[in-house]
């Protein structure tokens, strides 16, 4: 069962192997220009450090996109659950939310939904409280 203490996830390839062989690479690479700085072979150590900083950047992008589209199927799915529980147009309290509150929120079991969305609207809940105040939460698993 999915709570707040266990809801967070790693991708154990991205987390833990692809990033951090990717900082190593650029670390090294720093050292490398560093110890030749000032000779020959700094063009060749420069070009290595921009190579580098070419690779680090591509696992951080693909999780900014994956992380970008997530925010859009998720916003599509509390329109939806609104729409479902209210039949209203979420609209007019899409806009008085934050992304990271309508993140939050989408954990939320359908009787807790819209007291917890009033109450973060009048009281202004960051993303953790939303969180803690759940008591029925709806599994995700599936997130990037």
């Amino acid at each position: 069962m999915q709570n707040y203490s266990n809801h967070t996830r790693y991708y154990p390839f991205h987390h833990f192997i692809v990033t951090p062989l990717t900082l190593i690479y650029f670390a090294w690479s720093v050292s490398g220009l560093i110890d030749v700085w000032g000779s020959p072979e700094q063009s060749h150590a420069f070009f290595h450090l921009l190579g580098a900083f070419i690779i680090l950047l591509m696992p951080i992008l693909s999780r900014i996109y994956a992380m970008k589209n997530q925010d859009r199927v998720i916003r599509l799915e509390i329109r939806q659950q609104y729409f479902e529980l209210t039949g209203k147009s979420f609209q007019e309290q899409e806009r008085k939310l934050r992304m990271s509150q309508i993140v939050a929120l989408r954990f939320a079991s359908n009787e807790e939904f819209i007291p917890l969305m009033e109450k973060t609207i009048n009281d202004g809940l960051g993303s953790k409280e939303i969180k803690q105040q759940i008591i029925n939460w709806k599994e995700d698993t599936k997130r990037v």
